[in-house]
């Protein structure tokens, strides 16, 4: 009897029991095609999780084996295919997020109390809103600079947006609700509440 047997009840089936001797080949296979170990012990888990109970219906043990390695293949490919789709939504939010130029006519009257705004923001987001919107720098190129994700970045602009409006809102009142280009707010902006 090898050690893994021993651990088990004894009314394991043979099939379990030949599976959880076999942990550290399936592991090595699942490193081997993710790339690390804590995925592949994830990965490992559930399996083992989802693939225990569907033992009944093996014809004999040595079948189980092959069995499992293709509940893993595909346990690997399943991850992939989420990895995937993640990374394009994260792509296309980034590609969202991208600024879009202003025409030229309204660069000029964009309310200044804006930008007065935005340094009281938390600096990484006021750092975001500087660099994308005002420089033009893609969120990807952002994301590089600032040594953060592209996911990361998108959701930083987001959120700096969101508290950049909260701002003005609370500064601004019914001027920014109605899209007003030419502020004269000048009072507000400089009691505007610090790091929204």
């Amino acid at each position: 009897m090898t050690e893994p047997d021993r651990d088990l009840a004894p009314e394991t089936p043979a099939a379990a029991a030949r599976l959880v001797a076999n942990h550290r080949r399936f592991l090595a296979f699942l490193q081997a095609r993710v790339g690390s170990r804590a995925l592949a012990e994830d990965i490992l888990q559930d399996a083992f999780v989802r693939g225990l109970g569907k033992l009944d219906g093996l014809r004999d043990e040595e079948s189980a084996i092959a069995w499992f390695y293709r509940v893993l293949r595909n346990a690997v490919i399943d991850h992939q295919r989420r990895d995937a789709a993640a990374s394009r939504r994260l792509d296309a939010l980034a590609a969202e997020l991208d600024p879009i130029a202003p025409a030229s006519e309204t660069h000029g009257a964009v309310c200044q109390c804006v930008g007065q705004l935005a340094d009281n923001l938390k600096p990484e987001y006021a750092e975001a809103l500087r660099r994308i919107e005002l420089d033009g720098v893609a969120v990807k190129d952002y994301a590089a600079e600032a040594g953060i994700t592209a996911g990361n970045a998108a959701v930083r602009v987001f959120r700096a947006r969101e508290a950049l409006r909260r701002q003005v809102m609370r500064s601004c009142g019914t001027c920014a609700e109605h899209g007003c280009l030419d502020c004269t707010c000048a009072g507000p902006c400089g009691d505007a509440p610090k790091r929204a």
